[in-house]
């Protein structure tokens, strides 16, 4: 694939319903040292004025993109329209709702230099509104496909993957639950590693409510990953899972 730009990173965030949101997340990329970005909102039909707030920030910023879908298909579906969107050879996620430090972007660039192809950082927990928690997830220098099956810490806001090494193909989301675990088990089994910049560089909010915070809904979710999506054995899904479980509560506590 050509790129239009070697050195600009296309940034895609999935939007639905998330006007308390957008306007704040929009102003921390455009915060960022490095400037030669793209930032690619993909609208799930939101019912909300989501979509206004983002026109309005695209007056001032040509650097802005809204991009909509015909109907609602999930997370999946906005990421891998904001994919097949993207002009950048960089490729960067981020969630609506989580926040990025200034230099976020400058310091992920200069880690995935030489050859890195999928990268990922550390990040903080945050509350509602924003204000780190001081509990601050470190990752290793270093994934595997079958490390990352027992851990995962690669949260998708951190994520950079430069498109020169990583196919589009091995890069779309399947439309399940947990798509993006799902995605990265498949480009760490495909490419061999990944590699982890140990550096606090997002605030991952985590609102009261949300999916991620309902533990019984994320044991199904990882656990359909390793049945369904991942084919491993009762016996091999359940030692997953134990090593899973007990990194999933020290992150958190």
């Amino acid at each position: 694939m050509r790129f239009e730009e070697n050195n600009l990173v296309s940034i895609v965030v999935p939007v639905y319903n998330a006007e308390r949101f957008i306007m704040e997340t929009i102003q921390y990329v455009k915060e960022q040292t490095y400037e030669q970005w793209e930032l690619i909102l993909v609208d799930d039909c939101s019912k909300d004025n989501s979509c206004n707030v983002i026109r309005d920030a695209m007056q001032s910023d040509s650097r802005i993109r809204l991009v909509t879908l015909g109907a609602n298909g999930g997370a999946a579906q906005c990421r891998n329209k904001g994919v097949s969107c993207a002009r950048g050879r960089y490729l960067c996620f981020l969630d609506a709702d989580d926040i990025w430090e200034s230099n976020k972007l400058a310091q992920e660039l200069a880690f995935i230099a030489g050859g890195k192809g999928f990268v990922f950082t550390g990040y903080e927990f945050a509350d509602e509104y924003g204000r780190g928690l001081g509990k601050i997830v470190h990752v290793p220098a270093e994934i595997t496909y079958r490390e990352a099956l027992k851990n995962t810490t690669i949260f998708t806001s951190t994520v950079m993957i430069d498109r020169h090494l990583i196919s589009d193909c091995d890069i779309m989301m399947p439309c399940i639950a947990s798509e993006d675990t799902a995605t990265w088990w498949n480009i760490l089994k495909r490419y061999g590693k990944g590699y982890g910049l140990d550096e606090c560089l997002v605030r991952y909010r985590r609102s009261t409510g949300t999916l991620s915070s309902n533990k019984l809904v994320s044991i199904q979710r990882i656990w359909n990953l390793y049945r369904k999506q991942e084919r491993l054995s009762i016996l091999k899904s359940i030692y997953c899972m134990l090593f899973w479980a007990v990194r999933a509560v020290l992150r958190r506590t």
